[in-house]
């Protein structure tokens, strides 16, 4: 871990660690969301232009309903490789699902483009993301760090560097919700050519500066603002935990009650060349009473989580060292 990135703990949500690992050299890397035990799974994908393994399933009717880890990728399709990675270190710990005498880690992974942010990508034959996938494992803890680490080490968004980002929210019933987002849109979380985030309304202390939303709109905050004139391949990945007992249907509803997020703090968001996907995790500590009730609370909570990772990430992010990189939030707009 980079000692001076800011740290955050996993604590709120017992059996769920994280890890990072990165290519400082390539401007890339993995973030691995690890359990103790399987947890409950399952995804939404929104955006035109995604990118994963094993995602397929999480879908409702497939017979798997718990994964061993969820790994946030950068490399675009050359990134697939680190959960085999994971998968390896994961075997060495004895995970899997079983299989006859077999034991088979079940790793779903999500990646994000940031193949043109000015890091080396001339890694010939062996791209580094196999041993990236594993380190992140390997290194999964309580605390971990916030910004350009992970699967954010390289992302950007249309304006800004991007990051990665995290956030928690507690309800008095027990409910813990965690959402782990690496940040690379296609469009803006800022308003306008403002320091203000989309996110402001569901910050909590200052956590992302404490600027709130401009007293008026600047006149051309609804104006489009895109990377790459819209063509180039982003996305805005992540996974949304809890600690409640949940059905891989009901986990697929928190997926998509999630997803409300990246619309809240990104503009636009799930366009054509974005990847936008989130999976849900449930570790089952907390049962439902109120099925129904229970599960919109929930949701409600990880999409204010969501909008608020985003702009976390961003917010605690650094510039990647390179010429004509994007300037991160605080390079911008200073201290706040």
């Amino acid at each position: 871990m980079d000692t001076m990135s800011p740290t955050i703990t996993t604590s709120q949500i017992k059996g769920v660690s994280i890890g990072h690992a990165e290519d400082k050299k390539a401007a890339t890397g993995v973030t691995a969301v690890l359990f103790d035990a399987p947890a409950t799974a399952s995804i939404s994908i929104l955006g035109g232009a995604p990118g994963g393994r094993d995602t397929a399933l999480l879908e409702t009717d497939m017979t798997v309903e718990t994964v061993d880890a969820l790994l946030l990728s950068g490399g675009s399709a050359f990134g697939l490789d680190a959960a085999g990675g994971a998968q390896a270190a994961l075997a060495s710990m004895g995970r899997g699902f079983p299989v006859g005498a077999m034991r088979v880690p079940i790793v779903p992974q999500a990646i994000l483009f940031d193949l043109l942010n000015g890091g080396d990508k001339a890694w010939g034959e062996k791209p580094p993301f196999w041993d990236l996938g594993r380190e992140a494992i390997r290194r999964a803890a309580r605390e971990f760090a916030l910004g350009s680490v992970g699967a954010g080490l390289g992302a950007t968004t249309a304006t800004l560097k991007g990051g990665f980002g995290a956030a928690s929210s507690a309800h008095p019933r027990g409910f813990v919700v965690q959402a782990f987002v690496a940040v690379n849109a296609i469009g803006s979380a800022t308003v306008g050519e403002s320091a203000n985030f989309w996110s402001a309304p569901y910050e909590q202390g200052r956590e992302f500066g404490g600027l709130g939303m401009p007293a008026t709109l600047p006149a051309d905050a609804l104006a489009l603002r895109t990377k790459g004139h819209a063509s180039e391949p982003a996305t805005t990945i992540g996974a949304i935990v809890t600690n409640a007992a949940l059905t891989k249907p009901q986990a697929r509803r928190l997926a998509i009650m999630a997803q409300d997020g990246v619309a809240r703090a990104i503009r636009p968001a799930h366009a054509p060349m974005d990847g936008d996907t989130i999976f849900a995790a449930a570790t089952g500590e907390i049962p439902l009473g109120n099925p129904a009730y229970d599960l919109t609370l929930i949701g409600m909570m990880a999409g204010d989580c969501v909008a608020r990772a985003i702009a976390i990430g961003i917010y605690e992010a650094t510039a990647l060292p390179f010429p004509g990189a994007l300037p991160s939030w605080r390079d911008r707009f200073g201290s706040h």
